[in-house]
């Protein structure tokens, strides 16, 4: 919790030292209070008193009570401005984090537990500053101020309230013993139940294909109930403070009573009304007392959960990045060039490598494709470029150099990605095809002039505000083969040096395919396009052909060369098309 609360500005600092000062100001208005209910007391059991007198002792008390409203007014309103100007600034940060963090270090805390953190975590810190901000100064202050007032009344007194509070303190010790570890099971219980809930929602087409409602139901059930009963569990212990504080506020109200009762009836006459106005004025303080070490136990009572978050917050954190930016290029002697140098690699939790010993090198200009059967290592090789991920070993060159000495920005200039699985944000095409920061200003003709050579215009141009109609979040509102035009539409807009088509035409008809691959033959004549394919009339005509077989490059060469010398592309050349049709080709 202090790790994080480093992250407090000068002006938040500044802004809780007008908050101590006002709380301060603030106790010293309650304390005073008592202070003249006593001279109330004592004047109106003095004879000759006027009412005027009263009234005056009474005019303060209230000036009093109003003066400390005030201040507690502007309390509230600072320790809000605090504690939301803090979350503001903490989920700026964890959201920075999170975008610098690798597919390693996403995967290690899960997409819904980084949701959560997010989310969740945050707002658990930000009740926390404002309602414990407020607590845990005034709580100290007013406990040693009241304290210091009761020291010189009668110790029978005093014995009786160390006694209340040593039994608060005491179950607030057991509280925490007993909710803390529940906790930090409750933050982890709603990662669950935030997983089960987005993989219910995203797949929803497969759940209902395949009637699995009651599965997903009883599964979602499971979580929930154990979050619920763990929750209700903190909620019955914690309610046990309630009682108790009331319990030992009234009873020592009446035993700071019944002491002053034996006192006042053992006192001679001229000490009775002094003796009677201390203990009006010490039930006050004592209450003063148990009210502080109530609020006290109020921040116990939020400090467990909101320490649990800070703790995950702070986890997300202080994660360094493994993929980091290097030095920066400033000129480069080649231009659009891909070169693999014995690259092998495995993911970090595993022992088995999924690519071994790869070497190849792609021109300015050429088209190299990557065939194999499923799990041959094709998308895994290709995100290495980007730098999802670093090769094990090896070295990957991209213009003579290597990768890790770009910038990420820099790299990811260079090149237009489209994934394997077409992403859509939410709003306009413009704004899908556009996306992004890039080298130049994609201009409304080169949205335009994309969407056609992605062979994207026709549909678009038919909806309602052609270019201005809006894509819903995931596209759910086109069919996968729009969407996986629009996302080449936005890797052409780009204008880069090197295309990576991650099995990006699987969507599209064979008709559409053809068009599509002879006009983006056209328009990245000076580019390099890397595509990873499983139609072996997607890739005929590529320069260089790369065949993948449990991560080993078997077969390297053209088409023809390829059905000459490599058993595996020619059975999965065989397996799509007929001799009479491969021979046409």
């Amino acid at each position: 919790m202090i790790k994080l609360f480093k992250n407090f500005t000068k002006k938040d600092v500044f802004l809780i030292i007008i908050c101590v000062i006002l709380i301060a100001l603030q106790v010293y208005l309650d304390l005073k209070i008592p202070d003249y209910m006593k001279e109330i007391t004592t004047l109106v059991q003095t004879t000759g008193t006027k009412i005027g007198d009263v009234l005056l002792q009474g005019i303060y008390m209230l000036a009093c009570a109003f003066g400390s409203l005030l201040s507690a007014v502007f309390v509230g309103y600072l320790s809000s401005l605090i504690s939301a100007t803090f979350s503001k600034n903490i989920r700026k940060k964890v959201f920075e984090k999170i975008q610098s963090f690798s597919m390693e270090e996403i995967k290690l805390f899960s997409t819904s537990s980084l949701i959560t953190r997010t989310t969740n975590d945050i707002t658990n810190i930000q009740m926390f500053i404002s309602m414990g901000l407020q607590m845990m100064i005034k709580a100290p202050i007013t406990a040693i101020w009241a304290i210091m007032k009761i020291l010189n009344k009668s110790w029978q007194w005093s014995v009786v309230t160390a006694s209340a509070v040593l039994i608060l303190i005491l179950m607030v010790i057991f509280l925490m013993l007993t909710v803390l570890p529940k906790f930090k099971i409750v933050q982890k219980l709603i990662d669950n139940i935030n997983n089960l809930t987005r993989e219910n929602l995203t797949g929803i087409r497969v759940i209902r294909a395949f009637n699995g409602e009651k599965y997903q139901e009883e599964k979602f059930e499971k979580g929930n109930d154990t979050l619920t009963k763990t929750q209700l569990f903190n909620q019955r212990t914690m309610s046990i403070m309630s009682p108790v504080m009331y319990l030992v506020m009234n009873t020592l109200t009446l035993a700071i009573y019944f002491i002053g009762a034996s006192l006042i009836n053992n006192a001679m006459l001229g000490m009775k009304i002094s003796l009677f106005s201390d203990m009006v004025v010490f039930s006050s303080y004592a209450m003063q007392v148990i009210m502080s070490f109530l609020m006290l136990a109020m921040i116990f009572i939020m400090y467990p959960r909101a320490a649990v978050s800070a703790s995950r917050i702070n986890e997300v954190l202080s994660t360094d990045a493994k993929i980091k930016d290097g030095k920066g290029v400033k000129n480069t002697k080649e231009t659009g060039t891909v070169e693999f140098k014995n690259v092998s690699f495995k993911y970090p939790d595993s022992d088995e490598y999924i690519l071994k010993n790869i070497s190849f090198k792609a021109n300015k200009g050429d088209t190299v494709a990557f065939i194999g059967s499923t799990g041959s290592g094709k998308s895994t090789l290709i995100n290495l470029i980007p730098r999802f991920y670093d090769a094990t070993d090896g070295e990957i060159l991209i213009d003579g150099i290597n990768i890790k000495d770009y910038t990420l920005e820099e790299l990811h200039n260079k090149l237009g990605y489209v994934p394997q699985r077409a992403v859509m944000f939410n709003g306009s095409v413009n704004y899908n095809v556009s996306y992004g920061k890039t080298r130049n200003k994609i201009s409304e003709k080169d949205i335009k002039e994309a969407v056609k050579v992605a062979q994207a215009k026709d549909f678009v141009e038919k909806m309602t505000e052609n270019y201005n109609s809006n894509i819903a979040q995931g596209g759910t509102n086109i069919s996968g083969g729009q969407k996986q035009r629009i996302a080449i539409a936005r890797a052409i807009a780009r204008k880069p040096e090197i295309y990576i088509f991650d099995d990006s035409f699987s969507a599209l008809d064979y008709k559409t395919d053809y068009l599509l691959r002879k006009d983006l033959k056209k328009y990245t004549k000076d580019s390099t396009s890397l595509i990873v394919a499983q139609r072996i009339g997607t890739i005929m005509n590529a320069t260089k052909i790369l065949v993948l077989d449990e991560g080993v490059c078997v077969g390297m060469g053209t088409h023809k060369e390829l059905l000459e010398n490599c058993d595996i592309y020619k059975e999965i050349a065989y397996s799509q098309l007929s001799e009479k049709e491969l021979e046409n080709e």
